[in-house]
C-alpha cells in the first residue's frame, strides 16, 4: 500500500506557523486603537473610519517591499529592522500627498517557516507602526517551499492614509523658480542594495562584521540602518506652510522620483555638494568606481525627501525644521525646461 504523504512531507509545518502567529500577537496587538474592532486572526481587519474629522476624506494606499536589503538582514542574522523599514517606506510613499496614515498589513514568506524570525520581523513592524501612530491590522504568513530556498524571506506591505481633499499635494502648482530643500537620509535606506552588495561583497569582498574605511561602524551597521520616516516634521510643516510638491528619494534616486512631481514645463536642476553626503555612499562609489549618473539613479546619495517650496516660504520652513531638531538643506531650484532632473 503506497506510504500516506502529509502536508509536512510536502515541506509545510502548519503548526510552525501557529507558533508564529503565538510569537507575534503582542506585538500586532500594541499598535492596536479605538478604531480597530476586530481581533489577530480575522479574515479581514476591522477598522472604523473617523469620517467626522475630515469635512471630503480622500483615501490614499500605497504598496512595497525591502528589496534585495532582506539578503543583508538574511546574512548578518538580523530581522528586527527591515519590519521598520518597510513601515516607514509605505508611510514616506502616502505622506508625499499628504496623508497620515491610518492602518498597515504585511506579507511575509518563507520557504522553510521559522516562527522565531518572523516574530523579529513583526517586532519591527510594531515598532514602526507605534511610532507613526497607524495600526497593523493584519497580514499574511506564507511557507511556500520550492518557491524559497531555506533560510530565504520575502517582505512587503500595504499602508492605507488619509487627506482633506482640498490638501492633497500633487505637485501641479509647481512651477520656475520654486526652491528644492532636501532632507537627509541616514544611509541607503531601502534602494540601491543590488548594486550595494555587488561593489562591497563580491567585488571587494568585505565581510560583513568589518569595519571600513571611512566607515565608523561595522557594514552590517551601516546597510541595515533603518529608513527614516519623515512624517513627524512634513506633517508638522503642513499645519503651518504651504508645500508644492513633495519626493521621497526610493528607487530611481533623483533622477526618476523628482520628475514624478513636476508638472510638464519644469525642471529639477540639483547642485552637488549644497548637503553632506554620508560615508556608506562614498565608500560605494569609489569602491564599484560607479558613474555619477548611476550613483544619482541607484542611491540617494543622503537625501531621503525633496520639498518644492515657494522661495517665500523655503526660509521659513528651514527654520522651523531647525527648532525640531531636523537637518535640511537648500539643494536646488525647479527651471524651465524638459521635465527631468538635472544634477550640476
Amino acid at each position: 500500500m503506497p506510504k500516506s504523504v502529509t502536508y509536512r512531507d510536502a515541506g509545510v509545518d502548519i503548526d510552525a506557523g501557529t507558533e508564529a502567529v503565538q510569537l507575534m500577537k503582542g506585538y500586532v496587538r500594541s499598535t492596536f486603537n479605538r478604531q480597530v474592532l476586530g481581533d489577530l486572526g480575522s479574515f479581514g481587519g476591522l477598522f472604523e473610519f473617523d469620517k467626522a474629522s475630515y469635512k471630503k476624506p480622500v483615501l490614499v494606499s500605497s504598496t512595497d517591499g525591502v528589496g534585495t536589503k532582506i539578503k543583508v538582514a538574511v546574512a548578518a542574522g538580523r530581522f528586527d529592522t527591515i519590519g521598520q523599514d518597510l513601515v516607514n517606506h509605505c508611510v514616506n510613499d502616502i505622506l508625499v500627498q499628504g496623508a497620515r496614515p491610518l492602518f498597515f498589513l504585511d506579507y511575509v514568506a518563507m520557504g522553510v517557516l521559522e516562527p522565531v524570525r518572523i516574530a523579529q520581523v513583526v517586532k519591527g513592524l510594531a515598532q514602526a507602526c507605534r511610532e507613526q501612530e497607524t495600526v497593523l491590522i493584519g497580514g499574511e504568513t506564507a511557507e511556500m517551499p520550492g518557491l524559497y530556498a531555506p533560510g530565504d524571506l520575502d517582505l512587503a506591505g500595504t499602508i492605507v492614509g488619509v487627506v482633506e481633499k482640498e490638501k492633497v499635494i500633487n505637485g501641479r502648482g509647481i512651477k520656475p523658480g520654486d526652491l528644492l530643500v532636501g532632507l537627509p537620509s541616514n544611509g541607503l535606506h531601502t534602494n540601491g542594495y543590488s548594486l550595494a552588495r555587488k561593489v562591497l561583497l563580491e567585488v571587494k569582498g568585505y565581510g560583513l562584521s568589518e569595519r571600513v574605511a571611512p566607515l565608523k561602524e561595522s557594514l552590517a551597521d551601516a546597510l541595515l540602518k533603518p529608513h527614516r520616516c519623515y512624517a513627524g516634521p512634513v506633517l508638522a510643516l503642513l499645519d503651518k506652510f504651504p508645500i508644492e510638491g513633495i519626493a521621497h528619494i526610493t528607487g530611481g534616486g533623483f533622477t526618476d522620483n523628482i520628475p514624478r512631481v513636476l508638472p510638464e514645463g519644469c525642471q529639477a536642476r540639483i547642485e552637488r555638494g549644497t548637503w553632506p553626503v554620508p560615508p556608506i555612499f562614498d565608500l560605494i562609489v569609489k569602491a564599484g568606481q560607479v558613474p555619477e549618473e548611476d550613483a544619482a539613479r541607484a542611491l540617494n546619495m543622503g537625501i531621503g525627501l525633496v520639498l518644492v517650496l515657494r522661495p517665500s516660504k523655503a526660509k521659513g520652513v528651514m527654520s522651523a525644521l531647525k527648532k525640531m531638531g531636523e537637518a535640511a538643506y537648500l539643494i536646488g531650484e525647479i527651471v524651465k525646461g524638459e521635465k527631468k532632473t538635472v544634477l550640476v
